[in-house]
């Protein structure tokens, strides 16, 4: 595939490698060793929420993307709007 589009993996391998290490390899998102597959999904869904809603992203400024997102539509709506 080409760079870019779908068949690009490149994204993909990234959030594997974030999720490896920041999930799975660390006792952040769940307290002790894994023993059954809900203790995996559990930390899996902790994880997901944290990386979408509340870390702090270096290239938005150090402010979640929550937070960002918010700003960008508020930005979006004090635009005047054509008649």
């Amino acid at each position: 595939g080409s760079v870019g589009d779908a068949y690009d993996n490149a994204l993909m391998e990234t959030i594997n490698g974030l999720y490896k290490a920041e999930c799975i390899g660390t006792t952040v998102f769940h307290p002790g060793p894994y023993r059954m597959l809900a203790d995996v999904e559990y930390a899996t869904a902790s994880w997901v929420d944290w990386y979408n809603n509340r870390r702090l992203h270096g290239t938005l400024g150090m402010i979640t993307p929550v937070e960002h997102e918010a700003a960008y539509y508020e930005a979006l709506n004090r635009e005047p709007q054509p008649v």
